[in-house]
């Protein structure tokens, strides 16, 4: 399988800049893999907070992690400055995938990329819940567009 190269920055519709902390660096130097997916967790949730598709405590439908991935291309470390760029690669009819790339301070080139995949539910019963028509246009501002590496929404897609 060839290794993939990493996004530009202007390839994500969103950005968030995060902070690295002290504690987020492991004994070789850099920020370990597991921090990386926490990262995913803030953009990605921290989005859906934002555009009102996510309250926590008292949303109906919310959103599990089924699958994630990272690849990484260079280092991050304390105290570095994080931008995350989000985009959404598949809105299916109960998931959406996700894709996030992480820049180091400056750099329009990625450290790390990655997927998140959720999966929403009924936050009660916790089965498969469509997202809700509100959700899929607001989730349309991060596909990019056709002829960018964009790709479409899946109306009829299940998963």
């Amino acid at each position: 399988m060839p290794r993939p190269t990493p996004n530009t920055l202007i390839s994500y519709p969103h950005h968030l800049t995060l902070q690295t902390r002290w504690a987020d660096n492991d004994v070789y130097g850099h920020v370990n893999n597991s921090v990386y997916y926490f990262y995913f967790d803030t953009v990605v949730n921290k989005w859906l907070i934002e555009n009102g598709l996510l309250e926590i405590g008292k949303s109906e439908t919310i959103g599990l992690v089924v699958g994630t991935s990272c690849d990484y291309f260079s280092p991050i470390s304390f105290p570095d400055e994080i931008v995350a760029g989000l985009r959404a690669a598949k809105i299916g009819s109960t998931s959406v995938t996700y894709e996030i790339g992480l820049f180091r301070n400056d750099e329009t080139t990625a450290s790390a990329q990655g997927t998140f995949v959720h999966v929403y539910v009924d936050e009660k019963n916790r089965r498969p819940a469509p997202i809700s028509d509100k959700m899929k246009k607001k989730l349309q501002l991060l596909l990019l567009p056709e002829g960018e590496g964009g790709r479409r929404s899946d109306e009829g897609n299940t998963a």
